[in-house]
């Protein structure tokens, strides 16, 4: 079982906006809107990250970051240099054209390609938004990015029928890619997210076996019993990389689950009950409530209207 793919999948984290910065000169640019994670791949030149609570870091060509959602941070070409705000506007017609958006006032020296990921906000396991700190693997630690950059990079000089699609299927791969270089790299490095639980072979393990059959009846006996190891072990394995017990982050996957499907299927709750892992309605409903503050029914509806009541655009 591939835990990553299947959670990548399950949560919708997709590239939702990619455009290339050339700058020179003086520069600096703020990022504290955005409520997505910021994948930043330096194709030339270099560039200095500034993330609150953390030391300018030095991201060199061919090397990548990844920031989690909701970080203010900016970048630079310099450590020391004041920052402006994105220019938001400005991104999303440089993305639309194929342009690169300029910053500074001297010819082009740094160019960098700015990355945003979203995640379905169905789905509370915590991919991407728990990293403890900025991620960031350097050009040798990963030779498959400098292909897939250019892919990337020569999607984005020349839009064309498609390439939205292309876009987003090219980010997906990058974020994977990321994630191996970094997990690979890293061994020893606690992050403290879901992401670091995978260096845990026990942990990872679980993770499998829950994700592979979410619907079987576990438990902690059970699921310890899966993978070899004692209740108390593994237990004490995932909340040291989870801060969590193995129930609670059954019952979790569960729930985002059923959300999804409650959302985008008429599939009666009695049905979702059962595919998800529960043995009657009446305790996927009140595991339901616990989780979401309603049960499964009321929060289909709520899901509903929203739909429903959100403007249309012209377009």
């Amino acid at each position: 079982m591939d835990v990553l793919a299947e959670v990548l999948r399950v949560s919708g984290a997709r590239g939702a906006l990619g455009v290339v910065l050339k700058a020179g000169g003086t520069w600096g640019m703020w990022l504290d809107s955005y409520p997505g994670a910021a994948l930043h791949v330096v194709a030339r030149g270099t560039v200095w990250l500034h993330a609150i609570g953390e030391k300018p870091l030095q991201v060199r060509a061919g090397d990548a970051v990844l920031v989690a959602p909701g970080t203010a941070h900016g970048l630079a070409g310099a450590a020391g240099v004041t920052m402006g705000s994105c220019d938001r506007e400005a991104a999303a017609r440089a993305f639309g054209d194929g342009r690169a958006l300029r910053l500074g006032s001297g010819p082009a020296e740094t160019e960098v390609i700015v990355l945003h990921y979203e995640q379905d906000p169905e789905v509370s396991t915590p991919v991407l938004t728990s990293l403890a700190r900025p991620m960031h693997v350097t050009a040798d630690q990963n030779a498959q990015f400098g292909r897939t950059v250019e892919l990337l990079t020569a999607e984005l000089a020349q839009p064309q029928i498609g390439t939205t699609a292309a876009v987003n299927s090219i980010v997906d791969l990058l974020l994977v890619q990321f994630v191996r270089a970094w997990l690979a790299r890293h061994p020893q490095e606690r992050s403290g997210s879901w992401l670091g639980a995978m260096r845990d072979p026990v942990v990872r393990d679980a993770l499998a076996q829950v994700h592979a059959r979410p619907e079987h009846p576990w438990t902690t006996e059970t699921l310890a019993a899966a993978t070899s190891v004692s209740r108390a072990t593994l237990t004490r394995r995932f909340r040291a990389a989870l801060g969590q017990t193995p129930g609670a982050y059954v019952t979790q996957w569960r729930v985002d689950l059923a959300s999804v499907r409650l959302r985008d299927t008429d599939e009666p709750v009695e049905s979702i009950s059962g595919a998800v892992g529960y043995a009657s309605p009446h305790a996927f409903s009140r595991a339901f409530r616990r989780a979401r503050g309603m049960p499964p029914g009321e929060y289909r509806s709520r899901l509903r209207r929203h739909r429903t009541d959100r403007p249309h655009g012209n377009g």
